[in-house]
């Protein structure tokens, strides 16, 4: 994908280069440290965090912004101004673990989110991280994704939330990793860091949306012959009766994640009796986020609001 990095490099006269611009959620919210000490297995980066403006490939007609170069991740919150519930919903953005799509599927899904009752958490985790195994997972970003959900639930009192209504949703790479948080909650990825790890990290309800890394074959370039290896999921994700519900969307067409992600995930769930529910829509594509309005994919949302009343969440 070509970019165009924002405020970054040589002001052609000589001085010193410009320092990169950097994501800033505005309207007076902050971003607080994930970690209040030493950063578990830190990678070294060799380049500053940046904002990287992609004009190259609108979606919606609009351009967005990606981050990289993520050492410090934070949490922003996001809290409604009216029909409050005591619902929460922890946002992971998506990128291949590569990159975040900051707005795209991080602060507008964040705002969206706020405009049906609900108090919205958006991660900035670790990225680019060390690429591990046939599935590209992330060990920095499962970390970062546990002890968010453990340190939100530690804060439910002063974010007026109910800590048995904390959900995730994450989009590609990041649908990866709610499947991840989903159904590795009994086991830390790092070692305890405080008290807040003592809190449970398991997700009340999950919300992938066209998620990758989550069945063998379904990778870009990987041919037709791994295609035959049919809907089969990555072994690293192992589904009990414990993985919370779950609502799945993807769209038919998508050229960067096969369907076949999302409806192998659906048939474990199923196999373990997890509630879930998968809405397939022949047209969309991928990273659509709230884009697509005019397309029946972007009815999503509501479909989304309307199975977490169905399921006593909101």
């Amino acid at each position: 994908m070509a970019v165009m990095l924002l405020a970054s490099g040589s002001s052609g006269n000589g001085s010193a280069p410009k320092a990169p611009e950097v994501w800033n959620p505005g309207q007076g919210r902050t971003q607080v440290n994930l970690w209040s000490g030493k950063i578990p297995s830190p990678v070294k980066l060799s380049e500053p965090e940046s904002l990287i403006h992609v004009t190259d490939k609108p979606v919606g007609g609009k351009p967005w912004y990606v981050v990289n170069n993520v050492s410090t991740p934070t949490l922003t919150v996001y809290k409604p101004t009216r029909s409050v519930t005591k619902t929460a919903m922890i946002v992971y953005p998506g990128g291949g673990y590569n990159l975040l799509a900051i707005d795209l599927e991080g602060s507008e899904i964040c705002e969206w989110l706020n405009s049906i009752g609900i108090t919205a958490i958006l991660v900035k985790y670790r990225v680019p991280t060390p690429k591990v195994g046939r599935y590209h997972e992330s060990l920095q970003a499962l970390q970062d994704a546990q002890r968010a959900i453990s340190l939100v639930r530690s804060k439910s009192k002063a974010l007026n939330i109910d800590p048995k209504k904390i959900g995730v949703i994450g989009f590609s790479a990041g649908g990866h990793l709610i499947a991840a948080v989903s159904t590795r909650f009994n086991k830390r990825s790092y070692p305890r860091q405080d008290s807040i790890d003592d809190i449970s990290c398991r997700p009340d309800f999950a919300v992938p949306l066209y998620p990758g890394h989550l069945s063998p074959g379904s990778e870009v370039g990987q041919g037709s012959a791994a295609k035959r290896e049919g809907l089969t999921l990555n072994p690293n994700i192992k589904v009990t009766k414990d993985t919370p519900p779950t609502f799945l969307v993807q769209s038919q067409d998508d050229p960067v994640d096969d369907p076949r992600n999302s409806l192998s995930y659906f048939l474990a769930l199923q196999e373990a009796k997890v509630p879930v529910e998968l809405h397939m829509f022949s047209h969309g594509g991928h990273a659509f986020g709230l884009r697509k309005g005019t397309m029946p994919v972007g009815d999503w949302p509501n479909l989304l609001e309307r199975w977490l009343r169905h399921m006593k969440f909101l």
